[in-house]
């Protein structure tokens, strides 16, 4: 009878003397057993293993990899996620690197050490399983009011949790986050939680319109108010009537302006531009920016007045940069959004590629990192997205933190990190998801050096 609570592995050996080895090297896992490709394949239809170990010397053809890369081949069809660890003699590094590029996930050189083989099948099945937990991420917000934002850090979670309190009030609301953190997006979950969902989402950024043209988009204009007004032209905030409007980069409004604003918000009534009629307007104000409006009303470029009016509910959203555990999340994400768009498929990123991804400070926030990925999809070569794909010189510091135990270090903070901010910090519903009970949960964290989570 198989163990539900042991992890299931696939270990692809004829030599049977390796076999019995393997067996009882794995501690907490179920292994499996296969000596060549048909009873590989087999199995791995059976039972759905995230990781298998893969000796390329396999009948008929032991003596060569040929059957070997073929089993890597048929098996990545079968199941494009799973983590295949391909075992070679010493002096086959050349087939190794030929089944990394197959997609592989790693290779290791006989004579084998089972502590050594043991922590690259642990690592490879930790991040199995958080690539499974980011695809189930991405679908459920799929089709969520807060479609598009993905999130686990606790930082951001806190900022989504408020934008599910806030978006069924009719509340103005005012987003603050550095550029490409993804404010339009917060803008338009607070209207898809609303009673307006039904009616228009109209979206107006400041910035991006003169600011002799910005009065008449916002407030429309009567035909023959100036030259070229032919006719009459409704503005922004009438064609939102009954919805929402979305005021991007509010604090590059002109002061000119801004005391109009100022009027509408108070009295809920519009005049066109060369109108005398006073027009009722219902919709909710959202604004946005990414300037400090509290240093911009001190300098006098920001009216105090209109502050108060459209910051009834402040949200803000923290730069990529503070989202612990998001960094790899939105790649993943990104990497299999545009894989999709472009018929392109991939075994995910390198090390040294995942390792910039973390280090990276993002100073475009997940807009950048969104065009990064993007970039590498279209100009990748190989079956893993490199560090240079993604737009970045090869960095020798990074690839020092590449060892075997600082890689799983940051493997088990992210899945810890993530488990405590699904569940609030809790830490017995965490350390229950994560399969393992509170003391060693707080074992875990003390040796991570992570914040206490009931502090």
């Amino acid at each position: 009878m198989v163990n539900n609570a042991l992890k299931p592995l696939l270990v692809v050996e004829d030599n049977l003397g390796l076999q019995k080895q393997l067996k009882w090297s794995f501690e907490g896992y179920q292994v499996y057993l296969a000596s060549d490709r048909v009873s590989a394949v087999k199995l791995l239809r059976q039972h759905h293993m995230p990781v298998v170990t893969l000796d390329l010397g396999l009948p008929p053809d032991a003596a060569n990899a040929t059957e070997g890369l073929a089993t890597l081949k048929e098996m990545l069809k079968l199941a494009p996620h799973i983590k295949v660890i391909v075992v070679t003699g010493n002096d086959e590094q050349k087939n190794a690197l030929e089944a990394i590029s197959h997609g592989a996930y790693d290779f290791y050189q006989k004579p084998i050490e089972p502590d050594v083989l043991g922590l690259i099948v642990d690592r490879a099945y930790q991040l199995h399983e958080l690539e499974k937990e980011n695809r189930r991420l991405a679908l459920a917000n799929r089709n969520s009011p807060l479609d598009g934002i993905i999130a686990a850090s606790a930082t951001m979670l806190a900022s989504c949790r408020l934008v599910e309190k806030v978006g069924p009030t009719d509340a103005s609301a005012l987003i603050l986050g550095e550029s490409g953190t993804g404010k339009e997006l917060f803008a338009r979950s607070l209207h898809r939680l609303s009673p307006r969902k039904g009616k228009p989402f109209v979206a107006l950024n400041c910035a991006a319109i003169p600011d002799n043209l910005l009065e008449s988009e916002l407030f429309g204009y009567e035909k023959g108010a100036f030259t070229g007004a032919v006719k009459q032209t409704r503005g922004k905030i009438e064609a939102a009537t009954g919805g929402t409007l979305f005021l991007d980069e509010i604090g590059d409004m002109p002061m000119s302006l801004q005391a109009k604003m100022l009027r509408f918000l108070q009295e809920r009534v519009i005049e066109r531009l060369g109108g005398r009629a006073t027009i009722e307007v219902d919709v909710r104000i959202i604004c946005a920016t990414h300037r400090k409006l509290d240093q911009l009303i001190k300098s006098g470029g920001f009216r105090e007045d209109l502050f108060f009016r459209i910051s009834e509910i402040i949200i803000e959203i923290p730069a990529l940069r503070d989202r612990d555990g998001d960094k790899a999340l939105l790649a993943q994400t990104f990497l299999d959004k545009f894989s999709l768009q472009h018929g392109r498929s991939f075994r995910g990123f390198t090390d040294s590629a995942r390792a910039e991804i973390d280090a990276y400070e993002w100073p475009g926030n997940v807009r950048e990192m969104e065009n990064r990925v993007k970039r590498a999809v279209v100009l990748a070569e190989g079956k893993q997205i490199l560090t240079t794909d993604l737009g970045f010189a090869e960095d020798k510091d990074h690839l020092l933190l590449l060892n075997l135990r600082d890689a799983r270090e940051r493997v088990e903070r992210e899945l810890i990190q993530r488990a405590l901010s699904i569940y609030n910090n809790n830490v017995t519903h965490a350390a229950d998801a994560l399969g393992i009970s509170r003391p060693s949960l707080y074992s875990f964290i003390k040796k991570l050096g992570m914040p206490d989570p009931g502090k």
